[in-house]
């Protein structure tokens, strides 16, 4: 909520509550904590920002589902070059429907539109956040390989 002293208005005050949940919902509830965490921990003001209008209002509007919205946003991202917005929206991504072979089809799709240096760097940083989630699903693969290895 607002600091001390800082009255927001009743809509606002909505938006926050709707952008909240919705931020839960997309980013499961402890990543949404910890992510808020950093946000306030430096510049409280971005925190409300990004809850109360991009969460409450804008990724709250009716017209495009979350996997939709996630692709459309992952397109921008990448053809900006804004990587800790693409990480954050591509773990987002997932979890609202997108798979990972139509998030890999969205950034090859940029490629002649924002440039091949733009998907190329999309797709690496995809890549490791695939590879990160499949090691965190699967700790008992990534024991036999550390054996594996140990064994040689």
């Amino acid at each position: 909520m607002p600091e001390e002293g800082k009255e927001m208005r009743e809509e606002t005050v909505g938006s926050f509550e709707r952008g909240s949940r919705l931020l839960d919902k997309m980013l499961g509830v402890a990543d949404a904590r910890r992510v808020r965490a950093a946000w306030r921990e430096f510049a409280p003001d971005f925190e409300r920002y990004v809850v109360t209008f991009l969460s409450g209002e804008i990724w709250s509007r009716p017209g495009l589902d979350r996997r939709t919205r996630s692709l459309c946003t992952i397109s921008a991202l990448a053809a900006l070059g804004r990587d800790n917005g693409l990480q954050l929206n591509i773990r987002m991504a997932l979890r609202n429907g997108a798979s990972r072979s139509e998030i890999v089809e969205t950034l090859l799709h940029l490629a002649p539109y924002a440039g091949f240096p733009a998907a190329w760097d999309a797709l690496v940083l995809a890549g490791r956040i695939f590879a990160e989630r499949s090691r965190a699903r699967h700790p008992e693969a990534r024991k036999a390989a550390g054996k594996k290895r140990g064994s040689r």
